[in-house]
């Protein structure tokens, strides 16, 4: 690891292939947390390449343990995470509002490394157990429409780095990684970015799987759609901008969709949302999150569509009793 960061110093990059082999070792405990930290500090400095994403990814994938639930008509909604805005848990609501409409969702997700709630600290937190075992994932898709995926059970590399990524407490390289790495490789994914340099970046690597994708980004730095300002929209067909009235009929504040200083918290937000009684921007937000998701697999006329499907959902309590399907299961998988 010494070549390799002198190397970085001298502000040169890694190859596809030794990017690729970096990862590897990572993943096998040849280095010391030390220089792990090191290596993440230097692409906290500078952009990470194309070369580089792409080998990071190759190696995770190769590693990753692969997971069959029967089908790929399965769709994820994740954010990269990092905008530091603390938010409350938007994507995985989204999920499971989704869920409630009856398409099956795959949610690849983790421990929050820059935020005070990821996707597994609020599903932890509401009962959910994490497991690897392929059957009884797929037992959740079929009776509840919806399985979670915890990221460092199927990527031995997450793992090692979690509790570095933790005490560093910043946006790293990795959250750029965890959307392109889901285990069971979905047909339709929804990726928010906080940037539109990442923005970019992912257009070009999901524009080679030759899969359905749309990225979001919030102009004003959140990794979803947020509602407090328009919205960049990116997906194989080309790219748009639109306003928080066409996207959620109205505007947001963003105090309005605060997460709560605590992971107790962010669960009790969720839940209160997921319950149908969140406020009418806590709403607006998560149907806007899943309507975009929905119209991504294009079983819908247009965004509209999409979106009352989205509505139907949560005040029907369909995406409620998606959840409480999910959650009854574990005591007995």
């Amino acid at each position: 690891m010494k070549k390799i960061l002198q190397f970085l110093f001298e502000y040169k990059t890694l190859t596809r292939s030794k990017a690729y082999e970096v990862m590897i070792n990572m993943a096998k405990g040849q280095f010391n947390d030390a220089e792990i930290a090191s290596f993440i500090t230097v692409f906290l400095m500078r952009s990470i390449t194309i070369d580089e994403l792409n080998g990071f990814r190759d190696a995770l994938l190769e590693l990753c343990v692969k997971t069959d639930l029967g089908t790929s008509d399965l769709v994820d909604i994740v954010g990269t995470g990092g905008d530091g805005k603390n938010s409350f848990n938007i994507s995985t609501l989204a999920c499971f509002i989704v869920a409630g409409t009856g398409q099956k969702v795959a949610k690849h997700g983790n421990y929050g490394a820059s935020t005070i709630s990821g996707a597994s600290n609020v599903m932890e937190e509401l009962g959910y157990r994490f497991k690897q075992d392929g059957s009884l994932l797929k037992r959740e898709i079929d009776e509840a429409n919806i399985c979670f995926m915890h990221a460092p059970l199927f990527h031995p590399a997450l793992k090692v780095v979690g509790p570095i990524r933790k005490q560093l407490g910043v946006r790293t390289f990795f959250n750029m990684l965890g959307p392109m790495v889901n285990p069971a490789n979905p047909d339709f994914q929804l990726v928010g970015v906080y940037n539109l340099e990442m923005a970019r970046i992912y257009n070009y690597l999901l524009q080679q799987t030759g899969k359905s994708f749309t990225i979001i980004h919030s102009l004003d730095g959140y990794d979803e759609i947020s509602l407090t300002s328009d919205t960049k929209v990116i997906t194989k067909e080309g790219e748009a901008i639109y306003s928080a009235i066409e996207l959620g009929k109205k505007m947001v504040m963003p105090e309005a969709i605060y997460g709560g200083n605590s992971v107790e918290e962010s669960a009790a937000i969720f839940l209160k949302i997921l319950k149908g009684e969140g406020s009418w921007s806590q709403n607006a937000v998560v149907l806007a999150n899943a309507a975009m998701a929905l119209n991504s697999t294009n079983k819908y006329s247009n965004y509209q569509a999409a979106y009352q499907a989205a509505v139907d959902s949560l005040e029907s309590g369909a995406a409620y009793q998606s959840f409480n399907q999910l959650i009854a299961l574990q005591s007995s998988l």
